[in-house]
Parts: C-alpha cells; sequence; structure tokens
C-alpha cells in the first residue's frame, strides 16, 4: 500500500497569507512526479499555529526519488533573477511518516 508524508509547518499568524500564496504558486511542481498520489495543504482552524502539508505515494523510493530530485532542486539557490531567497513563512517544520494499512472511499450509489 501507499506510504503518507506529513510536513508539520508551525506557522506565525503574520505568515499565514504568505504561506498559502506560496504554495498556491508552486504550479504542481509535485503532481508529475512518478509515484506521487495526493497532496493536501491543511490551514488550522483552532488550536494550533501547525499547517500541514499532506502528500501520499506509491512508495518511499518514490518519496525519496523526489526529495532528491524536483523537490531539492526548487528549494536550492536563490530567488528569481538573482535575487535571495525570500525568509521561510514556517518557523519550524516535522515531517511525519505512514504506512496506509486500511482505506476507504465513499460508496458508489
Amino acid at each position: 500500500m501507499s506510504i503518507v508524508k506529513i510536513n508539520a509547518l508551525t506557522v506565525p499568524a503574520e505568515q499565514r497569507e504568505v504561506l498559502e500564496r506560496r504554495f498556491a504558486s508552486r504550479a504542481g511542481a509535485v503532481e508529475g512526479s512518478d509515484g506521487f498520489e495526493w497532496f493536501e495543504l491543511l490551514r488550522p482552524v483552532e488550536g494550533t499555529d501547525q499547517y500541514l502539508v499532506y502528500t501520499r505515494w506509491r512508495s518511499e523510493e518514490d518519496f525519496q526519488a523526489w526529495m532528491e530530485g524536483p523537490m531539492k532542486a526548487a528549494h536550492q539557490g536563490g530567488g528569481e533573477g538573482g535575487a535571495e531567497r525570500p525568509k521561510p513563512a514556517a518557523s519550524a517544520s516535522t515531517v511525519w511518516s505512514f504506512e496506509v494499512v486500511q482505506q476507504a472511499a465513499p460508496k458508489k450509489a
């Protein structure tokens, strides 16, 4: 079965719009990756300042290939036109890893 990676990003209130804007402009950077199955950016509603970045992959190997290739390239180097990279919107990040052991979908009518 698939694997899930959840990146828990601690985002101060004044950086929320910045984070959401950056994710919105990511231009499908992960969707074409081999083994990629799903992405969601989850905004906290109450009780926490952590956004969750949920991705689902066919295998750990597919995730690692994306991390070492497209993701690494997208997060290295300078900003556009040689400008400095913008300050991160998140003040902390923790990645959680899970294996999917059960799943269900809505029943079809």
